[in-house]
């Protein structure tokens, strides 16, 4: 689809890049020529990745990373630095969410998904943007969600994360537009993943086929159409896209606004069992 050194030379920093999405996307990067720095807070699990990721040639470096703690975030980008030499791309992408209505969700519970989705995000963005600034180049991509516009109940703490990160986008897309700065996000619809999914969509209460109904084209994405069009977006060739954000789901918000709206018909003993699974994996 596109010129094999469509991102050659470009040192990108992806957060959450060891699994799901955010690997997905490391990985098309790599294979277009480019250098990464990818973070987790699990060492083991970045480090794996990243034995996988430099399979395709590429210079892949794994940096464990809490972007939670704008301290580490500080240190991880200067790693960055020291081991690239420059940072000209930052995708934010490391995220944190789960189904409950939200009279069940306690402080802590939205605070963590504030942390890492809408904090985390600043955090990395403030860093990496002070070498972005200095260069007088780069670009951020963010990972949205259609439900930062509608809104959806059941991720209360997601929605108001991402909504946070959406208008950042927008709002530094016009402030650090004269450092030849690009913010652009991406929306992306039903993905599967194996550790967002099944939070998300646990099995047995029929929840993925409802998503796919909910879709006009009856299908969830193939993780190569989002990595495709982030590394467009990333690119060289979409320099003059600033500010905006591209939806990738399939046409599944003009169908029903709020994606997790049709979790009301879920009883109430089925979300009491999937709370008690949550806080026994958390303990563990």
């Amino acid at each position: 689809m596109f010129d094999k050194e469509l991102l050659q030379g470009k040192n990108i920093i992806v957060t959450g890049g060891g699994t799901g999405l955010g690997n997905s996307m490391a990985t098309r990067f790599v294979e277009l020529g480019a250098n990464l720095v990818i973070t987790s807070r699990r060492e083991d699990i970045i480090n794996d990745a990243a034995k996988e990721l430099r399979k395709s040639g590429g210079k892949v470096v794994a940096v464990p990373c809490d972007v939670r703690d704008p301290d580490q975030v500080e240190k991880m980008v200067g790693k960055t630095v020291d081991k690239l030499g420059s940072v000209d791309i930052l995708l934010n992408n490391a995220a944190g969410n789960f189904i409950s209505p939200t009279e069940n969700l306690s402080p802590n519970a939205f605070k963590t998904v504030i942390d890492i989705v809408l904090n985390g995000t600043f955090h990395c963005t403030q860093a990496a943007g002070k070498i972005m600034r200095k260069n007088k180049s780069g670009t951020i991509l963010n990972i949205v969600t259609t439900y930062a516009w509608t809104g959806s109940g059941y991720v209360v703490p997601s929605a108001c994360a991402k909504a946070g990160v959406l208008a950042m986008t927008r709002s530094l897309a016009v402030e650090w537009a004269k450092y030849g700065i690009r913010t652009v996000a991406i929306a992306p619809g039903p993905f599967p993943t194996k550790g967002a999914w099944s939070r998300l969509a646990p099995p047995g209460l029929g929840i993925e086929k409802k998503m796919k109904a909910r879709v006009p084209l009856k299908r969830v994405g193939e993780h190569i159409e989002l990595a495709n069009l982030a590394s467009y977006l990333i690119s060289d060739q979409a320099a003059y896209i600033n500010g905006e954000v591209v939806t990738i789901d399939g046409g599944e918000w003009l169908q029903g606004a709020g994606e997790m709206n049709g979790l009301e018909k879920i009883p109430k003993a089925a979300w009491k069992l999937l709370e008690m699974k949550r806080k026994k994996k958390k303990k563990k």
